[in-house]
């Protein structure tokens, strides 16, 4: 079906590489008018002039900073129908490793943008009137229990709960703003394949240690890609407060072991 986001202002965090790229190309070739929100400029700008969307140099850890790009989105479009609250880090660690810099730098990046992007985006789209989707970026690490990534799984696990309770929120006050989030498993992207190599360092230098997650078949990003289409389109419009696990089966069967 073309056109499956036709005319909808689409903003997509973290969105010059890996997840995000995927989601700006799919939404941009479905007729979404995307921006590509991000700090790698290089790449983002190149990214924006590819599939004819604007970039916006985007730091998410400061609230400022969404105040000031909602106005310009306000200014340049008139709307915003559809937010991918995506950007996110890994910083390998454990409960006893991990430390309070380490947490608080993924927990800036992952937990606080979310919150800063919905808590400026709804009252926007609630402008609109028209129907609205949120779609944050989650993780397996959001559902089960890995142990050699503890701040970004404590952040995964807050962005699905925080989804849920937006999307109430918005349910009780009869807005046409869905929230969902989304969980991927492993999908390669340049970010997963250099904290792989440094958790794989981490289990082979401590006896005690076991891998969490058994062999699967890794995802591609189009695979969580087209699953932020269906859910920023119209397509979706009874799928609200929901996590949508893409997994491939790793939080269903046998995959996580002890």
């Amino acid at each position: 079906m073309a056109g499956r986001v036709e005319g909808k202002v689409c903003i997509v965090t973290g969105g010059a590489m890996g997840l995000g790229e995927s989601d700006c190309r799919l939404l941009a070739r479905e007729g979404g008018k995307v921006i590509v929100a991000d700090i790698a400029d290089e790449k983002g700008k190149a990214l924006a002039a590819e599939i004819g969307a604007e970039y916006y140099h985007l730091d998410v850890t400061k609230e400022a900073n969404w105040v000031t790009f909602l106005a310009h989105v306000k200014d340049r479009y008139g709307k915003l129908n559809v937010l991918v609250n995506n950007a996110g880090i890994v910083i390998p660690g454990t409960v006893e490793t991990c430390t309070e810099d380490q947490w608080r730098a993924v927990n800036a990046v992952s937990t606080d943008a979310t919150f800063y992007g919905m808590k400026h985006a709804i009252p926007l789209m609630r402008e609109s009137g028209e129907p609205c989707s949120i779609v944050n970026m989650s993780s397996i690490a959001g559902i089960v229990g890995v142990p050699y990534v503890f701040a970004y799984a404590a952040a995964k696990g807050a962005i699905r709960l925080m989804s849920k309770a937006a999307a109430v929120h918005c349910a009780q006050n009869g807005d046409k703003i869905r929230v969902n989030s989304i969980h991927p498993g492993g999908i390669v992207t340049p970010m997963t394949q250099a904290v792989g190599k440094q958790v794989a360092e981490a289990i082979a230098k401590d006896p005690r240690n076991k891998p969490s997650v058994r062999g699967t078949t890794p995802g591609e990003p189009d695979d969580i890609g087209y699953m932020v289409l269906y859910l920023a389109s119209d397509e979706s419009k009874y799928t609200n407060g929901a996590e949508m696990i893409v997994d491939n089966t790793v939080t269903s069967m046998e995959g996580i072991v002890p």
